[in-house]
């Protein structure tokens, strides 16, 4: 499985993608973000799904990009093209794909901006090539194992959160998903992108360098626990002090 999440607010761009690779009882790692810049031009695609669709899809599209970079002044013309290479994948693989039992899953958050683009975008893609647009509303999209890190993300984060808050926040939602399932883990690729600065900072988190903020988070939880009242209870087991007097 993978946990890719991409976060937009004001100030810019916020990924994360974990490394980990699961096929059967085999655990290896390999990089699911890849970075494209040129001048103005910078962008960030994250996978999720068959490792050889997701391999051939960016290689068509790296293919693409050195061919016709200068044609894609807005980001959502690069995403078309990248749509494009999915389904051509899809047309040359997915009958044998399907035909072995496995599904054409692959899903993509793109992210970035481009010459033309009045501000940093990001995008979710479908295995179909379709797209859609995160907007302030919903400022992220998880692609992979999804679930744990919501409710963290949906409480906690909005538009108007900073980067730090929203790298802080996006690592606690990928902390509660390792913690949940044995499918996602560290190293963690990190890419931070500042609105208008064309230039994106990559940095890697390995599970040494975040144990004592995971430890910490775990104790904040449990004393927080703790803290949560407990008048709202206090009915409840008084009917069940009741019934043993009974």
């Amino acid at each position: 499985m993978t946990y890719c999440l991409g976060i937009k607010v004001a100030s810019g761009l916020v990924a994360i993608a974990d490394r980990r690779l699961t096929s059967g009882s085999e655990v290896s790692s390999n990089r699911k973000i890849s970075v494209h810049e040129v001048e103005n031009h910078s962008l960030f695609i994250m996978t999720s799904g068959l490792r050889s669709v997701r391999d051939k899809a960016i290689t068509y599209f790296k293919e693409v990009l050195s061919e016709q970079d200068r044609s894609f002044n807005k980001l959502y013309k690069a995403v078309n093209a990248f749509g494009e290479q999915v389904k051509r994948v899809a047309l040359e693989d997915k009958t044998s794909i399907v035909a072995s039992g496995l599904n054409f899953n692959l899903n993509a958050i793109v992210g970035g901006q481009l010459e033309d683009d009045e501000e940093h975008k990001l995008f979710m893609l479908y295995p179909e090539g379709n797209w859609v647009e995160v907007d302030q509303g919903s400022p992220f999209k998880i692609i992979g194992n999804s679930g744990y890190g919501k409710p963290l993300l949906f409480r906690n984060l909005s538009y108007e959160s900073s980067m730090a808050d929203a790298l802080k926040i996006g690592f606690l939602a990928f902390d509660a998903t390792r913690v949940s399932a044995n499918d996602v883990d560290y190293p963690l690729d990190v890419v931070i992108y500042p609105k208008n600065s064309f230039h994106m900072t990559e940095y890697r988190l390995e599970k040494e360098d975040m144990d004592e903020i995971s430890h910490q988070w775990s104790a904040l939880l449990g004393n927080s626990v703790r803290k949560v009242p407990t008048y709202w209870m206090d009915p409840i087991f008084e009917k069940v002090r009741s019934s043993k007097n009974v």
